[in-house]
């Protein structure tokens, strides 16, 4: 439980953007499913599935580009040191 806490502190402001966008996601969804099916119930499981899976995606792809920020960073310091 401790990793858990530990990379939720760590990460805590883009879990708070994966959580804003998240909520966007489900409306926005919400809607065009609606009005591509004008079936409520369809429209309301249709806005929970793809939002949470484009969620934890969404997650993973920040931190891959945070990754390659760093490394370039370190490439960068790398070169100026030589």
């Amino acid at each position: 439980m401790s990793f858990i806490r530990r990379t939720a502190r760590q990460n805590k402001t883009m879990l708070m953007k994966t959580g804003s966008y998240y909520l966007i996601h489900i409306c926005v969804a919400a809607l065009v499913a609606y009005a591509v099916t004008g079936n409520l119930w369809a429209s309301l499981t249709l806005s929970l599935l793809e939002p949470t899976v484009q969620a934890v995606a969404f997650f993973f792809h920040e931190k891959a580009w945070e990754r390659a920020a760093r490394r370039n960073a370190g490439s960068a310091a790398t070169l100026q040191n030589a």
